[in-house]
């Protein structure tokens, strides 16, 4: 089952109309074939992730019964965890940021691929949870949950962490920046579904959450650093609160310049729903860096 999954989402990404880019910017695809990978609703991890997170993130069990899904042990859960990498046209277009008097802007195309994201990716956790319900099985997403929600008590985090998620599955580790690296970089978005089918677990390569970062794992680079004109990125890790004012600056530039053709996004922010100005994101500590499209650890760990 889990080829014929993974097979039907290579196919999805292929073919849905949300993965493409806006005319303007040649309306080719924004994700290349997805990383897939399935962690365990037992896996330990996950109570661990209420300290490094926070104390509301769920464990897949509590998020489950929070969607109104029989009981059961968590260890009949298994998360399946998605990697949208961008298309190599966005990433090597990205290089070129746009310069301001008192700001950098990233480039369009990855302002409009990152805003069109969205929309793709909470499809696709509603086209496979369809997949699975086919099958017999159930599915829950936090990118569709009205129980998914951004909490911002002195800092910003959610109670179901993408990123973590795919940690837990053995999709990449962390970085200096804070974003995961994976095997095609770390120019990727993620989504997440918890399901009942028993799905094979995909087992992690290491709990060392960094090895894949050159810093860490060497001392070296620490080109996240340089390219961060926020100053949000140090060897002590990630300022969310800088990255987070710097990100709406160029929040409201882009959308002055091209918010005509950028899709609305609404979320819950501490469990009100919000629509927001059309996020674009930012990224400068994702491109132009050895992260970038590879794991730059993956010759030293074979």
């Amino acid at each position: 089952m889990m080829e014929e999954l993974k097979n039907y989402l290579i196919e999805f990404f292929a073919s849905s109309e949300l993965n493409r880019l806006h005319e303007n910017y040649g309306g080719g695809r924004i994700f290349s074939d997805p990383l897939v990978g399935v962690a365990s609703g037992a896996d330990p991890i996950y109570q661990k992730y209420k300290e490094v997170v926070g104390p509301e993130h769920y464990t897949p069990l509590e998020f489950w019964l929070a969607e109104g899904k029989e009981s059961l042990p968590s260890s009949k859960l298994r998360i399946i965890s998605i990697a949208f990498p961008f298309v190599d046209k966005i990433r090597k277009e990205s290089k070129n940021i746009i310069e301001l008097k008192r700001l950098k802007l990233p480039a369009e195309i990855y302002s409009v691929g990152r805003n069109y994201a969205n929309a793709f990716k909470k499809e696709t956790c509603i086209q496979l949870i369809k997949f699975l319900e086919k099958k017999g099985f159930n599915g829950i997403a936090g990118l569709i949950s009205k129980n998914f929600t951004i909490l911002t008590k002195g800092t910003f985090y959610s109670n179901w962490s993408e990123r973590h998620s795919a940690f837990a599955a053995g999709l990449g580790t962390f970085s200096l920046h804070e974003a995961l690296i994976t095997e095609v970089g770390c120019n990727v978005r993620f989504g997440s579904v918890v399901t009942d089918a028993p799905l094979e677990i995909t087992p992690r390569k290491s709990d060392e959450p960094y090895a894949n970062c050159l810093f860490f794992a060497k001392g070296t680079c620490k080109k996240c650093v340089e390219n961060c004109p926020a100053g949000a990125i140090s060897e002590k890790g990630h300022d969310k609160n800088k990255c987070y004012v710097y990100g709406r600056k160029i929040e409201r530039k882009v959308n002055l310049r091209i918010g005509s053709i950028l899709k609305p996004h609404y979320r819950f922010i501490n469990g009100v729903w919000s629509e927001q100005a059309p996020p674009v994101g930012c990224a400068f500590c994702q491109f132009g860096v050895p992260c970038m499209d590879k794991n730059p650890m993956a010759s030293a760990q074979k």
